[in-house]
């Protein structure tokens, strides 16, 4: 009988565009001065990308990437039931890691071209 060894796994295409994303926006906001908290926060309600410090303010951003902005920006794909899902997440975070910081719900939009977009107090 022959075996052969497994093949190691692999993630998908679009999982490791995200991670990337991810971390272009991790390292662009550090350059402009934040301090990272937390990365990929998950629980129930949802995922919190990155969780940051700016100043005085606790930051919760979204990192979107679109490869062509052809059927909208990356910054146009944040729905508000996906702002909902970001609150809640938010709620569970806080619930978790107490703070009485302000809270600023920050999107980094990467486009194809890594051109980057930081939309501060987004929602």
């Amino acid at each position: 009988m022959l075996f052969t060894k497994p093949k190691p796994k692999t993630k998908a295409d679009h999982l490791v565009i995200g991670e990337n994303a991810e971390e272009q926006a991790h390292d662009f906001l550090i350059n402009a001065g934040l301090k990272p908290v937390a990365r990929n926060f998950s629980c129930k309600q949802g995922e919190l990308d990155l969780i940051m410090i700016d100043g005085l303010s606790l930051v919760i951003v979204e990192v979107r990437f679109r490869k062509s902005d052809r059927y909208g920006s990356a910054a146009e794909s944040i729905t508000s039931a996906k702002q909902s899902r970001i609150i809640a997440a938010t709620h569970h975070y806080l619930s978790i890691n107490k703070t009485d910081c302000p809270i600023r719900f920050d999107v980094v939009a990467i486009s194809g071209d890594s051109h980057i977009n930081w939309i501060k107090n987004a929602f």
